[in-house]
């Protein structure tokens, strides 16, 4: 089965019913990111350029056309970081940098073939963020990014013109030690195979007519 089961409630995931003190067994010491500050921005950027870097098959015959494009991973690449604190703000930071986010490029050449090519958009961002004190273990700013186009048009030399629906979360983040309350370790149920019944119904019918 799977935690879905329910099968040993008092230790799966899941909600908590009646008192949450019930069961509590020890204090343990976990070591996860620990987010302090995050923020969202969803906005849609027209007439942006991108430039295929590389091609699936590599043999491909100018003109293409714009058949779609969409990020080819969830995590983007921080370049250019600069964090300065904001006075006027105590405890934030203005936060600049740019995000380079991986494209897949689906266009078909000349020929009629279908291709494959990748690319990277980059997107600036200066936002204010809460950022932690000076510390042993530094913190990071890191980006997570979704980005999807359904319109464009090929420029030449291997560029296109592309309308992007973007979405880029920033982070701030610190790998931490934290102490919480626990109930114990998970059980884990075997797993069930999953079995199509084919035979479903038929085998439910009568042996012989009513």
């Amino acid at each position: 089965m799977s935690f879905s089961n329910n099968v040993r409630p008092d230790r799966m995931p899941g909600p908590i019913v009646g008192n949450a003190a019930n069961g509590l067994c020890e204090k343990v010491c976990i070591e996860v990111k620990k987010v302090f500050d995050a923020c969202i921005k969803q906005e849609t950027l027209t007439n942006q350029t991108i430039t295929l870097e590389s091609t699936t098959p590599a043999d491909v015959s100018e003109p293409f056309a714009f058949v779609g494009a969409r990020s080819s991973s969830s995590m983007g690449t921080i370049t250019d970081l600069t964090v300065t604190p904001a006075t006027e703000t105590p405890g934030c930071s203005r936060v600049q940098c740019n995000v380079n986010v991986p494209m897949q490029v689906n266009f078909t050449d000349a020929n009629g073939t279908q291709a494959v090519g990748t690319s990277t958009f980059t997107i600036a961002k200066d936002v204010l963020l809460h950022v932690p004190e000076p510390s042993v273990i530094p913190y990071e700013i890191v980006a997570v990014v979704n980005a999807v186009s359904a319109e464009g048009s090929y420029l030449g030399d291997g560029q296109f013109e592309i309308t992007l629906c973007v979405t880029v979360i920033l982070k701030v983040v610190m790998d931490v030690e934290l102490l919480v309350p626990s109930y114990g370790y998970c059980y884990i149920p075997p797993c069930q195979e999953y079995q199509e019944e084919i035979c479903e119904g038929f085998f439910d019918l009568p042996l012989f007519p009513r």
